[in-house]
This record gives C-alpha cells, structure tokens and sequence, in this order.
C-alpha cells in the first residue's frame, strides 16, 4: 500500500509549494523510496496547453504528450524522473469524466453532487497513480487555501486520511511568514489564519513549512508550533537560498526526512546524498560567468521559460560558470530597430518557443543579427521556425519569406502547418506532442554534440519546415542535420558557415538535469564561454567532449 503526502499552501499562491513538494521526494528518494507525483491544478481547463504563460508560466511537455503544470518539470529534475499526464490533474479533466460518466449511465437514478462523485473522481485519479509501483505519492494541491477552485480537491484529500490511515498520509502545509522590514520581525499571523482555514474543512497540518526570506528563530517556531497544535521538530524553515537544488539539503538538515519517515513509518536505508551534494557543490562552487539574451514574447515573466532558464544554468555550472541570462522582449527592436546593437555584448542568443504574431518580426531580427554577427545561436521549436524564415529572406533571397502562422499569404511559406493538422478543429491536446525518435546526420554538429545516430526529444508544435523549400535552403549554405525517421520532417538546422549556429524543432530544456546537461544546451554554452574567452575561433567544428 503506497503513502501518500499531500502539500497545500498558504497566504499568497506561488509561495513554494513545488519547490517543498519536490524536495520532500528527493529526501525520500535518496532514501531508496520509489517516489510519484501529482500536481493539483484546479483551473477548469482540461491541461495546461491554452494557457497564456503570462498568466500560468510554461507548459511542461511529458514524454506521453501531456501538456502539464511547470511543477512537473521541477519533480522530474530534482528526481531525475519521467513524469506523465497523469502526474497533472485539473478540474476540467475531473468534471469532463464525470459529466462523461453522467451521460452514458453510469450514475443512473443518481443526483450528481460535488460529494461523493466529484470527489470519488479526485481520489481515483490520485489512487491510479499511487497504484503504479511507487512507494509514496506527493501530491501538492495547487492554489492557495481558502479558494474556491480547490475546496472540492481539498475534502477529497481530507476523505482520503479516512480511507487510507493515519499511517498512511501525510498534510504538509508550507505558508509565508511575512518579516517587517523596519524591525527585522517575523510575523506568523496569515500563516496562522492559513492553518485556521485548513482546520475549518477539516484537515489539521501534520508538518509546517514556513516560508520566508531568512531562517525562522526558535521563538517564531515555537509560536507557530503552538498556534499550529505540532510539536517544535514539525516545523520547519524554507529560506530563500542561492541555489534552488540546495532546498532539499536544508529541509534535510533540520530533521525533515526522519520526521517523515518516523511519522509514515517507513523501512528505509541510509540515505545517499553524495551526488546531490557535488551537484549542489557545482552550482555554488561556479566562477565567473556568461551572459546569454534570451529573445521571446514572454520574457515579463520568467517562470513563462523556466526549463530554459535551468537548463542554461545546469550546462554553465557543469562548465564551471554562471550563466547570466537577460530577459530580453523582441518587440523593442521594432519599435527601435538601432537597439539591435545591444545584442553585441552577449555571449549567446537564444530565442525560444512561442506561439503567434506578436514580437516575430524582432525575433528574426535578433537571428539574423547573431548569423552576421557570428554570435553563437540557439533557436528553440519558434526559433527553428523562425531561423529559416530569417535565412529564406536575408540569404535565399526570398524578401516575403513567412510562416503562414503569421502571414497565410505569404508567397514563399517556409514554414506550414504539418499536413495532419489541416483539418484539426480542436485546439487542446492536438498538437504534435511529446517524446519522438529523431535521426541524427553523422558529420554534422548535432552528431558531434550528442554523440549518436537516433536520440529522443519531446515535441510540442503545429508547424514546421515546408518540403518544397529544402532544396534551396540547403544549396543556399543551410544545413538539415535531424530528422524524423521517415526523412519527412526536419528537426535540427545548423549553419556551418557560423561558429555555432544551431536551432531544434523539439523542447531539449525539458531533459535537462542539474548533473546531466541536455547535450544541446551544454554545446551553446560552451561556444559562448569560448567566444568570450579567446579571439581566433574555429568553425562549428571545434565542439569536443571529455
């Protein structure tokens, strides 16, 4: 019988449920535990693929296609995991099946109510994958208690430490503690109010997490000990670190594994934190630095392309550097084309995915002035799109060059929508998604940065380079070094001509882990420390591997 540990949060929403959620399975994990995940979203969209990042950040693409949460791609790099859609359960998905069931009969002569039915959905969703193999499932219940989205979710969970056992669950509650800036002085009053809200339906916290931007003292945990009805050793501190990989660490070092294991008691081993510390050791032993623009539409808010942020990061450190990312919105080189320059004194550029019209043309500006300028260059799913739009135009001779996302009257569509979405109507869920075999050209940088024939990514795209272009683009200098395993669809280009100019069709950040850097990143990287660390470079050529 799998344990379950649910992680709920308190006083403002983004205050570290996944980061705590994550941790709690890492201590786990290095115990020797088998750990599963679920996320919480109770949004009534079905999953997260028509969700603005502006608004929800990015959308974590699972290896079965999911379109899911950003907190998955947290448990999967803290874990070093494979998440699936399962691991994502939203309202929509719940109310979809049940209102699928109430149609066909199944509650036949049943009034539908939100208890049991609803409510029996939750627990079988969360039931499904605790029955996967796994020894504990974490499940953190998105939102902030006191939501009316979550209460549904929150009394399944309560039913399910009648069902399952106190043995058996776990509540973990991680809520701000606020700190008066005049005084210094914590102040544990909305987290108090939080477990208040939490106790009213019915749910009383096994472990606090306080959540703050310094250490808690002894007398602020013992106040929130006692107005939490916990013991001392059932509080614990989250304090903003310099390195988000050391969390676990922290948690681990005040007693939290041993409090959860002692707790469910579980039979576990010693646990074996020597990779994560040299991990760990990696990010805060990093010296000196490189500094990458990243130039997208959604760059307000940063969580909107997390994965590439960590996956920039992982590859610096595991190369002994910082990376210094600028965020940086393309619309300002239209609305000022001179600002272009700016671009001179970064190392590397990388544009991202995206969807739609808004900042492309600044994109492709910020592609070309890398390509002429020979500054290393990573384009990611939009910005392989975009790449060739840029080379169509400037180096083809194709001036009207487009994608038919963004003009479907271009007379030179380089870009098109892949021919099994003509005729889909439905926008969620029906785009080319997840991992996908792809055939490596062996000769080509993309076979000397990962060293193999056919490698695995994930996908998450409509559109991609039309084949009546290919021709031309590939006379013109451009260079097709992956493709699908049929030879009909192009998902890597280099320009061998430039130091380090290379584009995907798929999402490699979403494989990245801090001690294993996705290949493509890692070689990025590395051509923008070389770029700012000497001045005779060597074409494309150079990338080596120890």
């Amino acid at each position: 019988m799998p344990k379950y540990i649910f992680v709920t949060g308190g006083v403002v929403s983004s205050v570290g449920k996944g980061t705590v959620a994550a941790s709690i399975g890492k201590i786990l994990s290095v115990r020797g535990l088998g750990v599963g995940f679920i996320k919480i979203d109770p949004y009534v969209n079905v999953d997260a693929g028509t969700l603005n990042p502006f608004s929800h950040g990015e959308v974590f693409v699972t290896d079965d296609g999911g379109e899911t949460d950003l907190d998955l791609g947290w448990y999967e790099r803290f874990l070093d995991i494979t998440t699936t859609k399962e691991c994502n359960i939203t309202t929509g998905q719940i109310y979809s099946e049940v209102i699928a069931k109430e149609r066909r009969g199944d509650y036949l002569g049943q009034c539908v109510q939100i208890v049991p039915h609803v409510t029996d959905e939750i627990k079988r969703r969360i039931r499904k994958v605790g029955a996967s193999g796994v020894d504990v499932v974490v499940v953190e219940v998105g939102g902030t208690v006191g939501d009316i989205e979550s209460q549904p979710f929150l009394e399944a969970v309560r039913q399910m430490r009648l069902e399952e056992g106190y043995e058996n669950t776990v509540f973990v509650h991680v809520a701000l503690v606020l700190t008066l800036k005049a005084t210094g002085e914590f102040k544990t009053k909305a987290l108090q109010h939080s477990v208040n809200a939490m106790r009213s339906i019915g749910i009383q916290p096994d472990l606090i997490v306080a959540r703050s931007d310094k250490p808690i003292d002894e007398p602020t945990r013992r106040k929130i000990a006692l107005f939490g009805t916990l013991p001392e050793e059932a509080v614990f501190s989250s304090y903003d670190v310099e390195c988000v990989y050391s969390v676990p660490l922290v948690l681990e070092g005040q007693g939290m594994g041993d409090y959860i294991v002692r707790r469910l008691k579980l039979a576990v081993g010693e646990p074996d934190w020597s990779e994560w510390r040299r991990t760990v050791g990696l990010y805060m032993g990093a010296e000196g630095f490189v500094r990458i623009a990243v130039c997208g539409k959604y760059t307000q808010l940063v969580d909107s392309y997390v994965s590439v942020k960590e996956a920039l990061q992982h590859a610096g450190v595991n190369l002994g550097v910082r990376a210094e990312i600028d965020w940086i919105g393309t619309e300002k080189f239209e609305e000022d084309p001179g600002s272009i320059d700016t671009l001179s004194q970064y190392d590397g550029v990388l544009v991202p995915g995206g969807f739609g019209k808004r900042g492309t043309e600044g994109m492709i500006e910020c592609i070309r002035y890398s390509r002429v300028n020979d500054i290393p260059f990573l384009g990611i799913c939009f910005g392989l799109q975009l790449s060739v739009v840029e080379f169509a135009r400037n180096v083809c001779g194709l001036r009207d060059a487009n994608s038919t996302e963004l003009n479907p009257s271009t007379p030179y569509p380089v870009i098109d929508l892949l021919p099994e979405q003509r005729g889909v109507g439905r926008l969620g869920g029906t785009m080319r998604l997840g991992s996908l075999p792809i055939v490596i050209r062996e000769g080509t940088l993309a076979h000397r940065l990962y060293r193999r024939t056919e490698i695995r990514q994930r996908h998450r795209h409509r559109y991609e380079v039309n084949r009546s272009f290919w021709q031309l683009l590939q006379e013109k200098g451009l260079v097709f070094s992956g493709f699908s395993p049929d030879g009909e669809r192009i998902e890597v280009i280099e320009n061998p001509a430039n130091y380090f100019f290379l584009a995907t069709q798929y999402h490699p950040e979403y494989l990245s882990r801090p001690n294993r850097p996705e290949p493509a990143y890692l070689g990025f990287v590395r051509a923008a420390l070389e770029r700012r660390g000497q001045t005779q470079r060597q074409p494309t050529g150079w990338v080596t591997y120890k």
